[in-house]
This record gives C-alpha cells, sequence and structure tokens, in this order.
C-alpha cells in the first residue's frame, strides 16, 4: 500500500474486456477478481504484495518472474495444496492462504 492507503499495483481502467467478477478469500479477507486472473494478479490488485517469508531470514517473498520458475510466489489454497499464485487461475470461492508474517 502507498502512505495513502492505495494500493502499489492496479487494474487497466477503461475499456479492457474481462470475465465476471469472482470472490475468493484471502487469509479471512474477501477480495474481488475477474476470472481469467491469476491469483497473484488479484493478489496484488487488492494491495497484498507479501506472498511468504524467506527461507532463510524474517523478509518476505512476492512474485518475481511471473511465469512460474522461480516459486517466489508459492500460497496454499484450500486443502493446504502450495501452488504457484502467478500459474494459477482465480475461481469462485477459492481460499487463499499466504505464509506472509502479519505486519508485512
Amino acid at each position: 500500500m502507498t502512505d495513502d492507503g492505495r494500493p502499489l499495483m492496479k487494474r487497466l481502467p477503461g475499456e479492457v474486456r474481462r470475465g465476471p467478477t469472482v470472490t475468493l478469500t484471502v487469509d479471512g479477507r474477501e477480495v474481488e477478481a475477474y476470472l481469467g486472473e491469476t491469483i497473484a494478479t488479484a493478489l496484488l490488485a487488492a494491495g497484498v504484495v507479501a506472498f511468504r517469508s524467506g527461507d532463510r531470514r524474517s523478509d518476505t517473498r512476492a512474485p518475481y518472474c511471473g511465469m512460474g520458475v522461480c516459486f517466489e510466489c508459492t500460497v496454499s489454497i484450500e486443502g493446504g495444496s502450495r501452488v504457484r499464485a502467478c500459474m494459477t487461475p482465480v475461481r469462485p470461492g477459492l481460499s487463499v492462504r499466504t505464509a506472509a508474517p502479519e505486519s508485512a
């Protein structure tokens, strides 16, 4: 988030063709997304910038490559399965859990 509370990442405004709006739950919070978007897109547009903690330090991780190679964007969905958020499409009612610290 910026200092005035706006998300750092935004969706393109104007005449952009998108799928229908869906709602997913991220760490207990409802987030709006569009069918056809990835989990990473929905999270970034909602202002979520930390997807998980680092492996060796208490730093946070977020999407880096955007094409599924780096695994920096892994999140847990529904039954605890770990997926790459940049490669996994949203779907209605999806429950997503990040592993980022509360302070991020």
